[in-house]
């Protein structure tokens, strides 16, 4: 048989718990109210765990990090194509293009007679 101990409740406590407790004796509702407690908490528990309602500071420390490693690539990367474009003239760029489409264009009105169609009708 299992130890009994002596519980001191008050009274108005006594008298809710036998108001409800249909046919079950003072301690099994009592047990029945903890257990039932209990049971209820580690349901909640497991679910915010398989959801993941919540951030840990852990992970927001760690996102924190990674966002400010990614803002450190991005400025590294573009001051070092800053200081690539540096190094070669962009007019130097720009002027060729301008040469290379001046000479397509009269490639293209010297070949314009060539490519003339014309339509006659009977």
């Amino acid at each position: 048989m299992a130890e009994k101990r002596m519980l001191i409740v008050p009274a108005d406590l006594v008298k809710r718990i036998d108001e409800n407790r249909g046919d079950m004796s003072q301690a099994e509702f009592v047990d029945f109210l903890i257990s039932s407690q209990l049971e209820e908490e580690t349901k909640e528990r497991q679910k915010a765990i398989e959801t993941q309602e919540y951030a840990t500071k852990a992970e927001l420390h760690s996102f924190e990090q990674d966002i400010k490693r990614l803002l450190r690539n991005f400025l590294d990367f573009f001051v070092s194509y800053g200081l690539e474009l540096g190094k070669q003239s962009p007019r130097n760029e720009a002027e060729e293009l301008i040469s290379r489409l001046q000479g397509l264009e009269k490639e293209l009105s010297s070949d314009s007679e060539k490519g003339k169609a014309t339509i006659k009708w009977k």
